[in-house]
């Protein structure tokens, strides 16, 4: 039963087997030709598709063309438009160049016409001058047989009418001039003079910035150094003021822009070499009672100033710069004494111009107040001091002559002139300002050598400590004329070769001596 049931089961696989192969092989030939019914399909859907492609190429290129075609014709309608303009144009040049040479040509005919109507003219005026010519010898002839004188004689007395008639228009014209001279003079006189002053101004000085102290002997520069220096570093901080310890036998110098502060360190290292007692705790009581004193000195010098030039209405604080400048040099010159004896020199040159005297002095007094807190404030000291004058209720007048009296204002009174001259004259007087001595040799032995240069000159010699020059020439050799240029020659190369204040007078002197001897 079990063997019937194993060939059954063999039967029917087999039986199944080769129905599944014969499914399987129609299953395929389906696959088969369902395969190529696609591929059929897809080269065909490919080909419409491509067809559809090349149509739309086809189009587009044509489109393409189109339009480059229109461009061009287009570019090119504009190209020849452009080409038209300009063949236009150089046809209406063309036409203009004609039309310019035909003009010349006409003027060319003109001008020659001219030229042979001017010639003709030229031979008829001289026909014309020789005619009247021997008419003029006529007539001389005929007026010397009536009036019995020569050609000489009629010149001589025609020149003797005409002088006599100028001699009475000069007068007329002089004394014209003198009643307008007259009318004016009271009117510009002040400006003239104030205008002829104003050459004596000088440049501005540098001022000094050092103070010497003495001291008793040179043992005590170790004792104001101190123990590894406290001493000096105590002093510099409390004053501000640079101590320079060097081989100066017997001197300390104090170094420093602010002159206050410089003299406040001069009167305390002072007092305190006198007292012999120098440590950092001396110093400092030292310094603080010296700075009071200084302050109330700087006061008094200021209301002393003012009173000596009789200004009142001066405010506080002016009258406290004004006391600083006591302790300001320029060129050894004090600053404080200067501008009181520009103050002084200022009234004095107003009171002969007929101008307000206490406004002069007033500007001459403060014309250098700025030098007072120019180490503080940046800038020219007349533009700082002319501030200081705004700011503490000075008149305008006053304000501008301070600003303008070294120029850096343009002056545009008769006080901001009037301030330069004296400023200048108190500067270049005599004694004034420290030089030195080889210096002074120098530009005598540099004036006398500018005036040798020359050729004629015998000798030449400077005088008023180089402010005048005089110079001896050959009378043989040069002429009155020769003399005039010659000054102007020397003082143009004293200009260009020489640094001077003020003014040097250049004096050329030329004689002729006839020298003879009576004997007996």
């Amino acid at each position: 039963m079990n063997g019937l049931y194993v060939i059954i089961g063999f039967v029917a696989f087999g039986a199944g087997f080769v129905l599944a192969y014969f499914l399987r092989g129609r299953l395929l030939a389906q696959k088969e030709k369902t395969a190529k019914d696609d591929a059929k399909r897809i080269i065909q859907e490919a080909n419409k598709r491509a067809q559809t492609l090349i149509k739309e190429a086809k189009i587009e290129a044509k489109d393409r063309l189109l339009k480059i075609r229109s461009d061009f014709d287009l570019e090119t309608k504009e190209i020849r438009v452009e080409l038209q303009k300009r063949e236009q144009r150089l046809l209406q040049k063309e036409e203009n160049i004609d039309a310019k040479m035909e003009q010349l040509e006409r003027r060319d005919r003109q001008i020659l016409k001219k030229e042979k109507a001017l010639l003709q003219k030229e031979e008829a005026l001289a026909e014309s001058e020789r005619r009247y010519q021997s008419l003029i010898e006529e007539q001389k002839e005929q007026l010397q047989k009536i009036s019995g004188l020569t050609a000489e004689q009629a010149k001589e007395l025609l020149i003797r009418a005409m002088e006599n008639e100028a001699r009475y228009e000069g007068a007329k014209l002089i004394k014209r001039i003198e009643m307008e001279t007259k009318e004016e003079a009271d009117k510009k006189a002040k400006k003239i003079i104030a205008t002829a002053i104003q050459r004596y101004a000088s440049d501005y000085v540098a001022e000094r910035t050092v103070s010497v102290v003495p001291l008793p002997s040179d043992e005590m520069k170790g004792r104001i150094i101190g123990r590894e220096g406290r001493n000096i570093r105590a002093l510099e901080a409390a004053t501000g003021i640079d101590l320079i310890i060097d081989d100066t036998p017997e001197a300390v110098i104090l170094s420093g822009f602010n002159p206050v502060r410089r003299e406040i360190a001069r009167l305390a290292l002072t007092r305190l070499i006198a007292d012999g007692r120098i440590h950092p705790a001396r110093i400092e009581d030292m310094v603080k009672k010296v700075g009071p004193e200084v302050d109330q000195a700087i006061k008094e010098a200021g209301e002393q100033a003012a009173f000596d030039l009789g200004i009142h209405g001066i405010h506080k604080e002016l009258i406290r710069y004004i006391g600083m400048l006591k302790f300001r040099t320029s060129y050894s010159q004090n600053v404080l004494q200067h501008s009181m004896e520009v103050g002084f020199l200022n009234g004095i040159m107003a009171a002969e111009l007929g101008l307000n005297q206490k406004t002069a002095k007033r500007i001459g007094l403060l014309h250098d107040i700025g030098k007072a807190i120019d180490h503080e404030v940046e800038g020219p000291h007349a533009l700082i001091g002319s501030k200081l004058a705004k700011k503490f209720g000075e008149a305008p007048k006053v304000v501008h002559a301070i600003a303008a009296h070294h120029e850096d204002v343009q002056p545009n009174s008769v006080y901001a002139v009037l301030v330069q001259a004296a400023d200048g004259l108190s500067g270049a007087r005599p004694g004034a300002r420290k030089e030195l001595l080889e210096n002074y040799i120098k530009r005598i032995e540099d004036l006398e050598a500018i005036a040798n240069s020359f050729p004629g000159v015998a000798s030449s010699y400077a005088i008023q400590a180089g402010r005048e020059l005089r110079i001896i020439v050959k009378s043989g050799r040069l002429s009155d004329e020769d003399v005039v240029l010659l000054c102007r020659d020397v003082v143009k190369k004293i200009e260009e070769s020489m640094t001077f204040p003020g003014q040097i007078k250049v004096t050329v002197i030329r004689e002729t001596r006839a020298v003879e001897y009576a004997n007996k």
